[in-house]
C-alpha cells in the first residue's frame, strides 16, 4: 500500500526533520575534524579505527538490550555497513590529504540529491514535481556558494570525494529502509557488529602507533569522528530518515556544508562572512519547500 507523506498527513515529519537536523549537526563536525586525525594519522587506520571503537560500544549495547536481528535483515545490513562503516570514511578521510576541508562541500553537497535519487531507485519513493524542483534548486545553490570565487582545477581528491557521496548516499536509503524495520539506533550497531570482521583485519593491517603520541588536536579529532560521526549522528539520523521518509530528510543535509563551515571557524578560527549567512538562509528556504512537498512511499 503506498503512504502518501505531506507535511499535513503524516505527524511523523516534523519530528522526522528534527532528528534529521540533529543528526546533520552532529556530522558537521565530520570534516574538520577527519582534517585533523589525517594530518597526523594514517587515513585508513583513522576509517578502521573509528569504527572498531563505535563497534565496541555498539556491541556492549546490543548486548545490554538484548536484541536481535532478524536473518532476513543481514545482507542489507551488512550492505549499509560497508557504505557508512568503511566507504564514506574512507574515501572521505583519502580525499582529505589532498582536498581542503572547506573545498569537500563541492562535491558533498550534493548529498541530498544523489539520496533523493537512490531512494527512489531502492527505497521505493515517489518525490512530486515540486519536490525536485526545490531539491535542484538546493543544489544549484550549494555548487554556486562553492564555485562563487571560481572553478577550480579537478584534482584526484575530488573523485575521492565523489566515491565518499555515492557510497554515503546508498548507505543513508539502505539504513532509512531498515529504520523502518528497526530502531535507528539499532540498524547502526547491527551496521557496526556486521562489518567487525573486516574492520579489525583493517586496523591490524594500518594500525599506526602516532595514535598515541599524536598532538592533542588530531587526537581529539580521532575521538570525535568515532563517537559522534560513526556512532551517536546515526542514532538520530536513521530514525529522522524512517519517520520523515528518506528523500524529504535526506534534504536537510543541505545544510551540513554550512554547519561545517561554522564549525571550522569556531575551531579553526575563520571568519564566517554575511554572504554565507545569506546563502544558508536561501537553502532554509528550499528545505522548507521540499519539507511541505508531496513523496508517496510505497
Amino acid at each position: 500500500m503506498n503512504r502518501d507523506q505531506t507535511d499535513g498527513v503524516s505527524s511523523n515529519v516534523p519530528l522526522g526533520m528534527l532528528l534529521g537536523l540533529v543528526g546533520v549537526i552532529i556530522f558537521g563536525g565530520t570534516v574538520p575534524a577527519t582534517r585533523l586525525a589525517v594530518l597526523e594519522l594514517e587515513p585508513w587506520f583513522v576509517t578502521f579505527g573509528r569504527a572498531a571503537i563505535a563497534g565496541f560500544i555498539g556491541v556492549g549495547l546490543l548486548f545490554v538490550f538484548k536484541k536481535n536481528l532478524p536473518r532476513k535483515l543481514w545482507v542489507r545490513c551488512f550492505l549499509g555497513g560497508l557504505c557508512l562503516v568503511i566507504g564514506f570514511p574512507g574515501f572521505l578521510a583519502i580525499a582529505l590529504q589532498t582536498v581542503p576541508a572547506a573545498h569537500s562541500g563541492v562535491v558533498l553537497g550534493l548529498l541530498p540529491i544523489t539520496t533523493a535519487v537512490l531512494a527512489v531507485i531502492f527505497a521505493g519513493e515517489r518525490p512530486s514535481v515540486a519536490f525536485w524542483v526545490w531539491s535542484s534548486l538546493g543544489a544549484i545553490l550549494i555548487l554556486v556558494f562553492t564555485f562563487r570565487d571560481g572553478v577550480p582545477g579537478f584534482v584526484l581528491g575530488d573523485l575521492w570525494l565523489l566515491c565518499a557521496t555515492l557510497s554515503a548516499s546508498l548507505g543513508y536509503v539502505i539504513s532509512g529502509a531498515l529504520s523502518r524495520e528497526k530502531p535507528g539506533w539499532e540498524v547502526i550497531c547491527w551496521q557496526l557488529v556486521l562489518t567487525s570482521p573486516l574492520v579489525l583485519v583493517g586496523v591490524y593491517l594500518f594500525w599506526d602507533n602516532a595514535v598515541f603520541t599524536a598532538a592533542l588536536p588530531a587526537q581529539l579529532g580521532f575521538v570525535y569522528v568515532s563517537l559522534f560521526s560513526m556512532l551517536l549522528g546515526f542514532f538520530t539520523w536513521n530514525a529522522g530518515l524512517a519517520l520523515g521518509g528518506i528523500a524529504r530528510v535526506g534534504q536537510i543535509q543541505l545544510l551540513q556544508t554550512f554547519v561545517t563551515i561554522f564549525i571550522a571557524a569556531l575551531v579553526l578560527g575563520e571568519v564566517v562572512s554575511f554572504e554565507t549567512y545569506g546563502f544558508a538562509l536561501l537553502i532554509v528556504l528550499t528545505i522548507f519547500f521540499t519539507q511541505r512537498a508531496r513523496i508517496i512511499v510505497n
